[in-house]
């Protein structure tokens, strides 16, 4: 495999870890789709949790701003789907320091941990497992930005944007794979229960 590996070569590894499977499943946000996707499965396996950290922390290197701003740029993501991804960005690009933020109170949004987050005119990477809808992230981007932080960028394993996924402006997104399923509607799928076929629930 190469250093940056290509589109197939991911999807190859996703599906070889369990990571993607095709079928019928349900979303805890109610969206229906023929593909399910969690990138835990494989980010167990540490072999390949340091080949996608390298070759996502290659292409970020390309860009010659955010290659400028590597010593002082810190890596901000969701606890705990994204610490993982988080750490392995920060030692392939020998960046900063990491800051997370989690929900500490149930239901509520996720927020940093007293004296564990940016600090202002810090320059900062927003970084998950996935961006689908972008709601993890935009909150994350809200919270840095309340702190007086800079958000630079955006980068994830795998890009699997939904029916509506936030949008970031301007800020550039970085990542390994775009995944694109069949997505239905609740009439469709309602439909489609009707005729037999059953949509497992997608837990988290």
């Amino acid at each position: 495999m190469n250093l940056l590996p290509t589109q197939e070569e991911m999807i190859s590894i996703l599906e070889k870890t369990g990571s993607l499977r095709h079928g019928y499943y349900r979303y805890r946000n109610g969206t229906y789709a023929n593909q399910y996707l969690q990138i835990a499965h494989a980010m167990r396996y540490y072999q390949h949790m340091k080949t996608m950290s390298v070759a996502l922390s290659r292409k970020l290197r390309a860009n010659t701003e955010l290659r400028a701003m590597i010593p002082q740029l810190s890596v901000v993501s969701p606890a705990t789907g994204g610490l993982a991804v988080a750490y392995g960005i920060v030692e392939a690009l020998r960046a900063n320091m990491v800051y997370w933020a989690e929900e500490v109170i149930e239901g509520e949004p996720q927020r940093f941990r007293q004296y564990v987050e940016p600090q202002k005119g810090e320059k900062i990477l927003l970084v998950d497992d996935i961006l689908r809808s972008g709601h993890n992230l935009t909150n994350l981007k809200r919270i840095v930005e309340e702190r007086g932080a800079e958000v630079v960028g955006l980068a994830v394993m795998v890009y699997q944007p939904m029916p509506v996924t936030a949008s970031f402006g301007d800020l550039p997104l970085y990542y390994l794979a775009r995944i694109d399923p069949e997505y239905y509607s609740e009439q469709d799928a309602q439909a489609m229960m009707a005729k037999g076929i059953e949509f497992e629930e997608v837990l988290v």
